[in-house]
C-alpha cells in the first residue's frame, strides 16, 4: 500500500496512487518493522475475539501492507493516521487458515463491538461500525474510500479471508468509531 505524505501533512486520499495489498502469510515477504513513534500504538484488545495482542510499527513495501510475520501480532501501518486522530489508523494481521492468528475471526465482530488500542499510557476504544468481506478486486477499486486519510478519526482491522487451499483470495475488513467520551 504506497500512501505518500502531501505538503507535509497526513497522506491524502488522492496521493493514493495504488490498490493495497495484503500477503497471505504463505507467502509474505518479510514485515518492514520500524521503530514506535510516539503514540504509536502497543495493543490491541478486541474483547468479542478474545484478542490480546501486541502491535508493531510496519510500513508499505512496493504499495504492500505486510504484518510482522508472527501471526499473534499485529501491524499498525505508520504511514496513516495514529489512533485517535484524524484519518485512518490501519491496523493489519495475519490469518493462519489452520488457526493461531489473532485475527483467525476477525469477520465474527459485530457492529457495536469494542476494539480497544492502547500505546502505553492512554487507549482509545472504538465502536465496530461494519465488517466487510471485500474481493482482492473490490479492494482496489475502494481503497481510496478505505484507506482514506482525513476526515473523521476511525480505525480500520484487516485481515486475508477465504483460503482456496493455495492463497487467500479476499480481505475481512472491519471498520470503527471512536466511542462517544473518548
Amino acid at each position: 500500500m504506497a500512501l505518500q505524505r502531501g505538503d507535509g501533512g497526513a497522506p491524502r486520499a488522492e496521493d493514493v496512487p495504488a490498490p493495497p495489498r495484503l500477503q497471505p502469510i504463505s507467502s509474505a515477504p518479510a514485515a518492514v518493522e520500524t521503530p514506535p513513534p510516539p503514540g504509536a500504538p502497543r495493543r490491541v484488545l478486541i474483547p468479542s475475539l478474545d484478542v490480546r495482542a501486541q502491535v508493531d510499527a510496519i510500513k508499505a513495501v512496493d504499495r504492500t501492507i505486510v504484518p510482522p510475520a508472527d501471526p499473534q501480532r499485529l501491524g499498525w501501518w505508520r504511514g496513516g493516521a495514529r489512533p485517535g486522530d484524524p484519518g485512518t489508523a490501519v491496523i493489519t494481521g495475519h490469518t493462519v487458515h489452520t488457526g493461531g492468528g489473532a485475527l483467525d475471526d476477525l469477520e465474527d465482530l459485530q457492529p457495536g463491538d469494542e476494539v480497544i488500542v492502547a500505546d502505553g499510557r492512554t487507549q482509545v476504544s472504538y465502536d465496530v461500525t461494519s465488517v466487510r468481506i471485500y474481493s482482492t478486486d473490490e479492494v482496489a477499486r475502494q481503497h481510496r474510500r478505505l484507506f482514506r486519510q482525513g476526515g473523521a478519526p476511525r480505525l480500520m482491522l484487516v485481515t486475508c479471508e477465504d483460503w482456496d487451499g493455495e492463497t487467500y483470495l479476499s480481505s475481512v475488513v472491519v471498520m470503527a468509531e471512536p466511542r462517544e467520551g473518548d
